[in-house]
């Protein structure tokens, strides 16, 4: 196990015990020795997380302490690279081009056997068709969703009829070819789903929908369970 490695396990073992806990019970739970022990929670000291305690005490680990970004173990490192390749290729461009300079920046803060990991290029997504003929701001459906706004659009159906919508916007689907927003939709008084490349234009209103976001999800993952019970 890497020294990151130990260090993020040993932040998790913490998280796990509110009261003190000895360094011989973190030692073995942990399967190192208690003299290691005792060197990574000295390293995590100097990182700035407040440890209380000392040997034959115990010690606890208080809140507000989160680790650098460059501890990251392997399979870590790893499942971020293949997450900035799938948002690079599936989002919209705003989306897909913050993926890469997220991925350049972490790159860049990172120690040498870790970015070469990113830059050994064995992982990849097979390139998609997403948002070929969107004409809409998909910048502006995540605006609307996170204010909890209100937004009107124009959308068009399956045979190409148009019609004028007022939705409240609460998630988006990433499917294979297309983009879906969830939504619940004033004309038919219900949850709808919505095809980003069937959306003709949208404006987002100056009108907060009446319910929290968090409650319509909620009813929409109810929903779904109940039409696929055994998704």
């Amino acid at each position: 196990m890497s020294r990151a490695e130990r260090l993020l396990s040993l932040m998790d073992e913490f998280r796990t015990h509110r009261r003190p806990v000895s360094g011989t019970d973190l030692a073995q739970n942990l399967g190192v020795s208690i003299r290691t022990l005792y060197r990574d929670i000295a390293s995590l000291r100097a990182l700035g997380a407040d440890i209380e305690g000392e040997p034959g005490v115990g010690y606890v680990l208080n809140s507000g302490f989160m680790l650098p970004p460059i501890m990251f173990t392997v399979e870590e490192v790893d499942a971020l690279v293949l997450g900035s390749l799938w948002v690079a290729d599936k989002a919209d461009r705003p989306m897909a081009e913050a993926a890469r300079k997220a991925m350049a920046r972490l790159t860049a803060v990172m120690p040498v056997e870790l970015s070469d990991r990113t830059e050994a290029k064995y992982l990849d997504v097979t390139p998609g068709h997403h948002g070929e003929h969107e004409s809409i701001d998909m910048a502006a459906i995540r605006s609307a969703i996170h204010h909890e706004r209100k937004i009107r659009v124009t959308y068009t159906d399956a045979t190409g009829k148009a019609s004028e919508r007022v939705i409240w916007p609460f998630f988006i689907s990433y499917l294979d070819g297309a983009r879906m927003i969830s939504a619940w939709c004033e004309l038919r008084d219900s949850i709808r789903h919505f095809r980003t490349d069937r959306m003709v234009s949208l404006t987002e209103m100056p009108t907060r929908y009446p319910r929290r976001r968090h409650d319509l999800i909620k009813d929409w993952r109810a929903l779904e369970s109940r039409k696929f019970p055994h998704k």
